[in-house]
């Protein structure tokens, strides 16, 4: 099943959402209208079918923030417009399943912002990324200001986000937000290897582990054990736990439903 909206194009099939921005002509930048869909599309993600998302962009590029320019019918205030971008960066942030980002050509503004929402990024080598918001006179948005401190450090976050530069893939590596490097035409494989990997694996367990690390910089350790203990009896009374038990003494591959 796939359907376009607003520059966003939505595929699900066999426990795997792809999200893709569509918006070729623009280098696939999100419109207004392209935020307020994307953001209903990820509220849309249910556990119970869906196991892994991946987002991508058509063509050449991933995206190239948003669209400044782009005409919409709507009268809010940009400080509301800003508020849907807000809560796209916190959904995909805090998404049940793991999430994936597909990464070729540029990632710019809001579109590096998004890469930096999931939680494992498989870039290109000739891809590039770039916080380029100063450049434009803007601050961050998209939830960078707290994500990019988080996943690289202050000092690095300070450098990428104040000069705004065009970053390459291998020094994204460098610094930790790309995860994998994958020459431009064996990106679909390695990505595709990942998404397998979460789309038949234990769907309960990977979103609390997701959740734990998510608060570890927001908890103290007291809190984070009492987390733990709380996620471990949530995992004990599911299917896929039971599963990991059998298969471990019949010396099997386990054969996770997600639930």
């Amino acid at each position: 099943m796939s359907e376009t909206s607003a520059g966003i194009r939505v595929t699900r099939a066999d426990g795997v959402v792809t999200v893709t921005l569509d918006n070729l002509g623009r280098k696939n930048a999100v419109t207004p209208d392209g935020f307020r869909r994307l953001r209903d599309v990820l509220r849309g993600v249910d556990r119970r079918e869906d196991r892994v998302l991946l987002l991508t962009g058509a063509g050449d590029d991933f995206c190239a923030g948003a669209d400044l320019g782009a005409h919409t019918d709507d009268t809010l205030h940009p400080y509301e417009r800003m508020r849907i971008v807000g809560e796209v960066a916190l959904t995909l942030h805090r998404l049940p399943i793991p999430t994936v980002a597909s990464v070729r050509g540029v990632a710019v503004g809001a579109g590096m912002s998004l890469v930096l929402c999931c939680d494992l990024v498989v870039a290109a080598t000739t891809a590039r990324f770039s916080q380029i918001f100063t450049q434009r006179a803007l601050s961050p948005d998209t939830g960078a200001s707290w994500l990019l401190p988080q996943l690289i450090g202050l000092a690095r976050a300070k450098e990428l986000a104040l000069l705004g530069e065009m970053v390459p893939a291998t020094l994204a590596k460098e610094y930790g937000f790309v995860h994998r490097l994958a020459e431009p035409d064996e990106v679909d494989s390695v990505v595709q290897g990942l998404v397998e990997t979460f789309r038949t694996g234990p769907t309960v367990a990977l979103g609390l582990t997701k959740d734990l690390l998510n608060g570890a910089f927001d908890s103290s350790l007291e809190q984070a054990v009492e987390a733990e203990g709380k996620a471990v009896g949530i995992n004990l009374a599911t299917h896929d736990v039971r599963e990991a038990g059998r298969a471990f003494r019949e010396k099997r591959r386990p054969q996770f439903l997600g639930r």
